[in-house]
């Protein structure tokens, strides 16, 4: 599976951000593989409106199947929600931590927009 994970930097020791459309980084983890790539959202970070829906577009292309990130905005879950991707909350840690517990089953889904 293909996990997107919010992120300050490009490698998987980088930290995680808690941030959905204006994170630094959006980096792509194959969860069979353990391969990844790094993907900049540099172009969101700096957007005047509409970052995190223009990011769920793009990790949408990116193939991702879930999303692991802090908070994220209703219009943005609500694009992910559509392309029939999951959504993980996840704060602290790397992204090495953050894929470590997605695999263990342990982060929370987040469902409801409003609540994010």
């Amino acid at each position: 599976m293909k996990v997107a994970v919010t992120s300050q930097g490009s490698v998987l020791s980088s930290e995680l951000d808690p941030r959905f459309g204006r994170a630094k980084y959006f980096v792509v983890v194959d969860t069979e593989s353990g391969e990844f790539s790094a993907h900049d959202n540099g172009t969101n970070l700096e957007a005047a409106h509409g970052a995190g829906v223009q990011a769920a577009q793009d990790v949408v292309r990116l193939g991702a199947e879930a999303v692991i990130t802090g908070n994220l905005g209703p219009k943005a879950a609500d694009g992910l929600r559509a392309a029939g991707v999951k959504v993980y909350r996840q704060t602290w840690g790397t992204v090495r931590d953050a894929i470590e517990q997605f695999n263990e089953g342990r982060l929370p889904e987040i469902s409801d927009a409003g609540g994010v």
